[in-house]
């Protein structure tokens, strides 16, 4: 069963995870792991069962955001809003194939993400 409190963050730069656990705190929900690779990520999923996961499309290791997400929602079901610096077709293609909860664009204010976690927290499940 998800949790609807938690979040998992995925993201391979250190300032931008900091930054993402302190807009989640903020909005009273929980950090519940923060992965730098597919495979941390899914791992987290599983243990977790996070209701949202914030994905960064570019990971440590071979394998990159849209793989983790694909994954994470196959196994867990969990809502992925993908944050990513890329605005590259191919890219966008690949992250919106994959039917994200959401795509944010780097950098992402407290504002934009809360309302984009706001957005699933309050829509009908």
């Amino acid at each position: 069963m998800l949790h609807r409190d938690r979040v998992l963050i995925v993201d391979d730069e250190f300032i931008i995870t900091e930054t993402l656990r302190i807009y989640v705190e903020d909005l009273g929900l929980e950090v519940c792991g923060t992965a730098e690779t597919a495979e941390a990520a899914l791992d987290l999923a599983l243990t977790h069962q996070p209701y949202i996961v914030l994905m960064d499309m570019r990971l440590q290791g071979d394998r990159d955001g849209v793989d983790a997400s694909s994954d994470i929602h196959e196994q867990v079901g969990s809502k992925v809003i993908f944050i990513t610096g890329s605005r590259e077709p191919a890219t966008l293609t690949r992250i919106e194939g994959d039917h994200p909860a959401g795509i944010l664009f780097k950098p992402v204010s407290e504002s934009q993400l809360a309302s984009v976690i706001r957005g699933l927290l309050d829509a009908p499940e």
